[in-house]
């Protein structure tokens, strides 16, 4: 547990740090006790990219809800043989996502907020329960200009809802930035990026936006932009 003043220390610390000296860091500190979590946005594979040159045997997982996108799957292939690596992959419980589907139907997300939280539920925060699982860090590629819900969060915070510690070494970096590092180092990323999706999740909740819109206006678009959250990220 990290008090407030711990985590302001840690912040004020960090403040003008790359987000590689971060995460050298919190890696040496924690090893093994530290992992990404990548959902393999641009984000998370800079941080891939990042990550592995500082330590190739660092702990890097993305949970399979069973309705992503097909070019997200050969990511996964694309990024394993890039970097000679084997992301861990954490899916849904079978009998619970079977009950699940069985009551509600296979796309009730569009239905309600509450069912779309109760698919995310069983989907990716069951997963991630279990992905977290000897960890007292965790990595993740979040930034402030990505949504209305982020513009809050800082480098370094303290997750009172997993019990750890959550480090954001991106948090202060723009689109820009994060597509000049992927070019320059040649980062595998999801071609739907070239289509028009910007943030990319599950097939059904995700679509292609024009580019006036927001970085995630594509994700449950049928949504208030103050909760399109799946529930990983909540404070």
């Amino acid at each position: 547990m990290y008090s407030k003043e711990e985590i302001d220390t840690l912040n004020e610390r960090f403040a003008a740090a790359s987000p590689q000296e971060v995460l050298r860091s919190f890696m040496t500190q924690f090893g093994d006790r530290l992992a990404l979590s990548s959902s393999l946005s641009i984000e998370d594979q800079t941080l891939t990219d990042m990550m592995v040159q500082i330590d190739a045997n660092v702990r890097i997982f993305t949970l399979d809800t069973g309705r992503l996108f097909p070019e997200t799957y050969n990511l996964i292939d694309d990024t394993n043989h890039h970097y000679n690596i084997h992301l861990e992959v954490y899916s849904p419980q079978a009998e619970p996502l079977q009950d699940f589907v069985r009551e509600h139907g296979i796309n009730p997300f569009y239905d309600s907020i509450e069912l779309r939280h109760a698919c995310c539920q069983v989907r990716k925060l069951e997963p991630l329960k279990r992905a977290f699982r000897g960890l007292e860090a965790w990595v993740c590629g979040l930034r402030h200009g990505q949504s209305v819900t982020r513009g809050a969060m800082r480098l370094v915070e303290w997750d009172e809802v997993h019990g750890m510690l959550k480090i954001n070494p991106l948090i202060n970096w723009d689109e820009a930035q994060v597509w000049a590092y992927i070019k320059e180092h040649r980062v595998p990323y999801n071609e739907l990026h070239d289509k028009g999706y910007t943030s990319i999740g599950c097939e059904p909740c995700t679509r292609a936006v024009r580019h006036i819109d927001d970085i995630r206006a594509g994700r449950w678009w049928w949504e208030n932009p103050d909760h399109r959250e799946c529930g990983l990220h909540r404070r």
